[in-house]
């Protein structure tokens, strides 16, 4: 199965395409960006399919990052994806950018948990925990960073991740076990979202907004013009 990989939510702006016949990334790009995501998505995925050297008609599914993030970049992203499904009759998924933070750590051990964290500003952190099986243990949430890393300790000493890890690490109480790791990221690794994409399914993980608090402001969503059929 080939997976195109879409990601806007963050400080980046990027895309891949995941071979999962061969368990290889066949083409990706990922540039760094606060801005200006919807004038480099379209650009940047043509590049990553021909990068590929497939035609876009090959790609059997989209995986696109649904949130907690900028407003703005994440429905670049989502409208983009939705857009390029609908084209091409293809399924689209939509995954967390904190699940995405969180899978490269998946499975490295099972005893420390995993707390995937992003800035959402005003003193406050979206952030989930994850058992380092994977499962679940405290669903996605914003909080003021006290909270969040008090929350946390509930299931001992975690590994940090996220554009957030750095900013709890510093925050860290002086009299509770340190982290265990602190990998500060200012958005998930492209081949991740790829991965997740093949692994839900359209049905449990739909491609819209991911809000776990309303935008700041409401700005005009710009307008991400694609071609009907992109090819290589």
């Amino acid at each position: 199965m080939l997976i195109l990989a879409i990601d806007t939510a963050l400080d980046a702006c990027a895309a891949g395409v995941l071979n999962t016949d061969s368990a290889t990334m066949i083409g990706q790009q990922s540039l760094p960006m606060q801005r200006g995501h919807a004038e480099a998505l379209v650009p940047l995925i043509a590049r990553v399919i021909a990068e590929a050297d497939i035609s876009f008609e090959a790609i059997d599914r989209i995986a696109v990052t649904t949130g907690p993030g900028s407003f703005t970049g994440l429905r670049v992203g989502l409208s983009a994806a939705r857009g390029l499904a609908l084209a091409a009759d293809r399924p689209v998924v939509g995954l967390t950018t904190l699940a995405a933070f969180a899978a490269p750590l998946v499975g490295e051990t099972a005893a420390d948990p995993i707390l995937s964290a992003i800035d959402a500003r005003h003193d406050q952190v979206y952030f989930q925990v994850s058992g380092g099986d994977g499962t679940t243990l405290l669903r996605p949430r914003v909080a003021p960073i006290d909270e969040a890393i008090a929350a946390a300790l509930r299931f001992g000493a975690p590994r940090l991740v996220g554009n957030a890890a750095q900013i709890l690490a510093a925050r860290w109480p002086s009299d509770a076990a340190p982290p265990v790791s602190v990998d500060a990221k200012p958005a998930p690794d492209i081949a991740w979202v790829a991965w997740l994409g093949a692994a839900v399914t359209p049905e449990n993980s739909p491609a819209r907004p991911y809000y776990l608090r309303p935008p700041d402001a409401k700005p005009q969503i710009p307008v991400v013009q694609f071609a009907a059929s992109p090819s290589a």
